[in-house]
């Protein structure tokens, strides 16, 4: 799963109706954020801020309790409600900041009888997350502004990488029924949402605690025929060894699956994948990349990758950084290492912060440089693309989304398109911040 940490969406003032729900860290919790809003106005929670935290670092920590604390001053007499994995995993700093009025943990949060509590008796709602044994789907009307749907298959974790906390926030692993999965993705479609991202911790864990143990390709191949109409399809992190061949069939031959595949890669040196306890080596990631270009020559890889992992030497953070070029990845989310108080890692002998940064920025560069050159190797190819915002200027309308591969782009257009069209266009520039298109009419 990328838990790229995101910097919260801008609230509406005044606080009225629904729940302002502000939302860090990854996929999987702007789609818990969107359920949470819907149960807290059927709650009936009014003059309320529910802030979905994330764990993945600490950074990400701080900038949740700088939001509450800011939230604070702007609306004094609001309810302000904190969730998500850092509250779960910690909720006492969060009890002891004046600012909040209740903690909701992660399992609770999905549960509309969470809002409905008296605050007064109930101001730590936090439950064993590790006891929870069943993830059921949650029907959503959509999600407010945005282009794209996102739908839950998956929760939870049974691995323990030693840099990790987040199963400690999410439990272990557990799947959606494909039944509740294919009713939620029929709801979007007919809803109008022409692209949908599915999310999870691990999603290519997917169904084994199901009934027959379903594999994510065979529900993927499933959900597709009994929703034809739905036009886009993307995933969220693959493991690179729990590919089943299904799902690598799919990725040959449907073209609803969108050819950008994110992998949970983290390191390219085997002995730092070794401390790190994951479930893959070097040889595996690049064998992941062939086997996915030789079914469709035109897929793009993005990755995670940790910058200063604990005894990482110059010799294994070089390995790292030649993988971008052998595994030919072209977006990176670049993390430097963080370290989370109670995981192996954190004994780990650490690197110098001076260190970490400059390998950080190191593979920054390389990734500018590899998402540059796919930039220009769009230039005068046909494409499509998801229409994500449209704003007229002057006599024009500047349109703007992302392509198949995940590629930003925008063209001038006299036409009026609503945000979650396709439009299909012409690539004529590589710019600093993607590609310039032109309409095909």
């Amino acid at each position: 799963m990328s838990n790229v940490c995101q910097t919260p969406s801008k609230e509406p003032a005044p606080l009225e109706g629904a729940p302002l729900v502000i939302t860090f860290g990854c996929r999987l919790n702007t789609y818990e954020s969107q359920v949470m809003k819907e149960l807290g106005q059927k709650a009936g929670l009014t003059n309320a801020i529910i802030i979905n935290t994330c764990a993945v670092t600490a950074e990400a920590e701080r900038q949740a309790k700088q939001t509450i604390r800011r939230l604070r001053r702007e609306h004094p007499d609001a309810e302000i409600i904190v969730t998500g994995c850092a509250s779960q995993i910690n909720p006492q700093p969060f009890a002891d900041m004046q600012e909040v009025s209740r903690i909701i943990g992660n399992d609770e949060k999905m549960k509309l009888s969470s809002y409905q509590q008296d605050t007064d008796h109930d101001r730590i709602l936090v439950n064993d997350i590790m006891a929870v044994r069943e993830t059921a789907g949650h029907l959503v009307s959509g999600f407010e502004g945005k282009a794209r749907a996102f739908v839950q298959v998956q929760n939870g974790c049974d691995h323990r990488c030693t840099f990790c906390t987040i199963p400690y926030g999410r439990g272990n692993s557990r799947s959606v029924a494909i039944g509740e999965i294919v009713a939620q993705v029929r709801s979007l479609v007919e809803a109008g949402y022409q692209e949908i991202v599915m999310t999870g911790v691990d999603i290519t864990a997917y169904g084994a605690d199901l009934p027959g143990s379903p594999t994510l390709g065979q529900m993927i191949r499933r959900l597709l025929a009994l929703v034809p109409e739905l036009s886009r399809l993307r995933l969220s992190s693959l493991d690179p060894v729990e590919m089943d061949d299904d799902l690598w069939q799919l990725i040959g031959e449907e073209p609803r699956l969108l050819p950008h595949l994110h992998m949970s890669l983290q390191a390219g040196d085997d002995m730092i994948l070794k401390r790190m306890k994951r479930r893959h080596l070097r040889a595996d990631a690049i064998a992941f990349c062939e086997k996915a270009r030789t079914l469709r020559p035109d897929v793009v890889f993005g990755a995670d990758l940790i910058a200063g992992f604990p005894t990482e030497t110059d010799e294994m953070f070089d390995n790292t950084l030649r993988s971008i070029d052998d595994c030919g990845l072209t977006y990176l989310h670049v993390f430097p290492y963080s370290s989370r108080p109670g995981t192996p890692a954190s004994r780990m002998p650490p690197v110098p912060g001076p260190v970490v940064k400059k390998r950080a920025a190191l593979l920054r560069q390389k990734g500018e440089t590899a998402l540059w050159k796919f930039y220009q190797s769009c230039v005068g190819h046909k494409t499509s693309f998801l229409v994500e915002s449209a704003e007229k200027i002057k006599d024009k309308i500047v349109v703007r989304g992302k392509t198949d591969h995940f590629a930003p782009i925008h063209l001038e257009t006299t036409r009026e398109f609503a945000i979650g069209s396709i439009i299909k266009a012409h690539v004529i520039e590589a710019t600093s911040d993607g590609l310039k298109g032109k309409e095909i009419e």
